[in-house]
């Protein structure tokens, strides 16, 4: 049974952050992965039409149910979300030198592939701005298991904020539902996290919500680098709220 009483101080503090954002941290930016966490920060930004940001990383690997969200956001908000795209040059080596999916071939190369189609861009989108952003949660992943709210992200030179740290898996899709927001269709067949298609598979019940991605990989393993600097995640430094 939804405890609504809890969802709504949990939409309201969430609420509140992106506020704070907005007013103190300007020009801000929500990295949108176009997932269902990323839909729901999505619909409070632009239902409050607050002054952040959004953009997305379009790998060029992405499935073509992901890249029809963007389509759904246009219909249903009238907004055109950004992209930033690898550079052409740098996937061309990558391919040339070490085949199309080398990247199946160790965590490296894995790690690189990433870099390129997404670590770079990720760069590029966050320039010039104070604060950037995300749609992480703890429960996703043992990797986030101690994410913050607010971090200081040295890497980038700026603020990071995760507004939807302390929302469950059924916190997401009630807000979702409840809302009539737009979502991703591969959520609908056992994808609760997705990437790039070639890295991204459905889950069994019972699995991590990350399962699916780089399935060959052990489960410490699984950041595709735009939370990590030489290996180690970007958590540097909790900031109180």
């Amino acid at each position: 049974m939804t405890d609504t009483s809890a969802l709504l101080a949990l939409v309201a503090s969430t609420r509140a952050t992106l506020e704070r954002i907005a007013a103190d941290y300007s020009p801000a930016v929500f990295a949108s992965s176009l997932a269902a966490e990323d839909m729901v920060l999505t619909d409070l930004i632009l239902k409050a039409n607050l002054p952040i940001g959004i953009f997305s990383l379009e790998t060029g690997r992405l499935h073509p149910e992901t890249l029809a969200v963007l389509d759904q956001v246009k219909a249903a908000y009238g907004y055109d979300v950004k992209l930033y795209k690898p550079q052409p040059e740098a996937v061309d080596a990558y391919v040339a030198q070490h085949g199309l999916n080398a990247f199946y071939e160790s965590v490296d190369m894995r790690r690189e592939c990433c870099r390129i189609r997404k670590v770079e861009p990720l760069g590029r989108a966050l320039a010039g701005n104070r604060a950037w952003v995300t749609g992480q949660r703890r429960s996703q992943s043992s990797t986030r298991a101690q994410l913050d709210i607010q971090e200081d992200d040295a890497a980038h030179g700026m603020a990071k904020f995760n507004p939807l740290a302390d929302w469950s898996e059924a916190d997401v899709w009630n807000y979702i539902r409840d809302n009539g927001v737009p979502y991703n269709a591969l959520h609908d067949q056992g994808f609760p996290s997705i990437g790039c298609a070639p890295c991204t598979r459905a889950v069994e019940p019972g699995e991590d919500v990350r399962a699916g991605r780089w399935w060959w990989e052990n489960p410490d393993s699984k950041e595709c680098g735009l939370h990590m600097v030489d290996g180690k995640l970007i958590r540097i430094k909790s900031v109180a709220a």
